[in-house]
């Protein structure tokens, strides 16, 4: 309960953000438009977060003939958890997410890169993990995080091309504030983002586990992934970045990384899902 709190915390300050950034840069009219933005921000992640972000990556759904299909509905049924929608997405870059508004209207997807990659104790390891997702109900807070999170980044970016005039709505606009939002905003949408995602990962692999029987799968194939992530990128939209099991740029490093990090560091992942085997 103390979690779902303070994710609703998170996502009402994410909205109130993206309608402050509105008003610092359009003045009045650009506070409605910004209100009026985040109600269907909100009202389309739910209805929409699954088909949204499956068409953003060209996702196939696939049916009981192929072999990840065959995996879901087994550790599904171990979970306890209608059968979801799975999808493969063609992309060579190792990966997997799970979105949807509820453990009724979900979906998995991975990509051939993965399916490729990990044997299939392994690979049941990232599904039990993306399916712990699914049954903590994480799916949808993600995807609602990453759609506005995405809406506060491309409204910040309007302010480069919105001239600051004199009119009545725009009167006792600041040109410090205005730059101010233009580069804050996306900072805060992402930490806002990553506070909800870092605290998830961990409860899914651990949850994952649980599903799959042991954490030894996970365990190896969270070090297979992170190794291949770094040899093969992947095209990612940042805004969904926290959505995959493993972070799709996790490969380009720098000093800043580790704050704009959408996952936990995968030692420290590894390490959780050993300590469950008293190792």
């Amino acid at each position: 309960m103390g979690s779902t709190l303070k994710t609703a915390i998170l996502l009402a300050f994410l909205s109130g953000l993206l309608i402050v950034a509105g008003g610092a840069i359009g003045g009045q009219s650009g506070l409605v438009f910004a209100f009026i933005l985040a109600l269907l921000m909100n009202a389309g992640s739910y209805w929409f977060s699954d088909k949204i972000v499956l068409r953003m990556y060209h996702a196939q759904e696939v049916g009981p003939d192929h072999p990840l299909y065959r995996i879901v509905a087994r550790l599904a049924q171990k979970a306890g958890l209608p059968m979801p929608k799975v999808y493969i997405i063609p992309e060579m870059s190792p990966n997997a997410f799970a979105t949807g508004r509820n453990p009724e209207h979900a979906a998995v997807a991975a990509t051939e890169g993965i399916l490729r990659l990990l044997p299939e104790p392994e690979l049941e390891g990232v599904i039990a993990h993306e399916l712990a997702h699914v049954k903590h109900r994480d799916i949808l807070i993600s995807s609602v995080a990453a759609t506005i999170g995405a809406a506060i980044t491309m409204l910040a970016h309007f302010a480069y091309f919105i001239p600051m005039g004199s009119r009545d709505d725009n009167r006792g606009s600041n040109p410090l504030v205005l730059l101010a939002m233009v580069l804050l905003a996306p900072i805060a949408a992402t930490i806002i983002q990553l506070a909800i995602s870092r605290q998830r990962e961990f409860g899914a692999d651990r949850g994952g586990a649980e599903i799959a029987g042991s954490p030894m799968g996970l365990a190896s194939a969270l070090k297979h992934i992170d190794a291949a992530v770094h040899q093969v990128p992947m095209d990612a939209n940042p805004a969904t970045a926290h959505m995959f099991i493993m972070n799709p740029f996790a490969g380009l490093g720098g000093g800043m990384s580790k704050l704009f990090s959408s996952h936990p560091p995968t030692e420290e992942r590894i390490k959780a899902l050993m300590a469950l085997r008293g190792i």
